[in-house]
């Protein structure tokens, strides 16, 4: 069992800058490949990034590549996600992930509870 913690969530402006954790409870972390999700108000959840166990291998939606970065620190049980260049399109409540295979599937094995990114124009 893997429980996931999100933090960092806020509201930024337009062209700034977040950057989230999420924080895994257990001692498989380091096996899991770990991800970021988004939902949007009204809309459906969607695929952030992705990073796979080690840390060697990433993953972006078409959306987010070249603004957004995921990394790992597995000595930490922690992966992150350093959003720059924010848009209002961005606002979003973004889900950790922990999953089983690389890149996660839409329905990975684990879930956070979700933190607030407001991006304000």
């Amino acid at each position: 069992q893997v429980q996931l913690v999100e933090s960092g969530g806020g509201l930024v402006q337009a062209g700034g800058s977040l950057k989230l954790s999420c924080t895994a409870s257990g001692r498989t972390f380091s096996s899991y490949p770990m991800g970021w999700f988004r939902q949007a108000p009204g809309k459906e959840r969607q695929f952030v990034a992705a990073i796979n166990w080690s840390g060697g291998s990433t993953y972006y939606a078409d959306s987010v590549k070249g603004r957004f970065t995921i990394s790992r620190d597995n000595a930490k049980n922690t992966v992150y996600l350093q959003m720059n260049s924010l848009k209002p399109e961005d606002t979003a409540v973004y889900y950790c992930a922990a999953d089983r295979q690389f890149p996660l599937r839409t329905g990975p094995d684990y879930w956070g509870q979700g933190t607030q990114v407001t991006v304000s124009s």
